[in-house]
């Protein structure tokens, strides 16, 4: 805490903010890129159980 007010007055309120921002969206945009990368064996997998139950 004591390094985050000097940081604050050194170079200003809003890149302050913006990089905290930055470090909680990092966290998610991981899982975003884990399931767009996992969605390809899911809709294989789902065509596959698609045409069994309509063979």
């Amino acid at each position: 805490m004591e390094q985050i007010v000097p940081l604050i007055s050194d170079v200003g309120f809003p890149i302050v903010v913006t990089l905290y921002l930055l470090y909680r969206i990092e966290a998610k945009l991981d899982v975003v890129v884990q399931s767009i990368e996992s969605l390809p064996g899911q809709i294989k997998e789902e065509l596959h159980l698609t045409f069994l139950w309509h063979r």
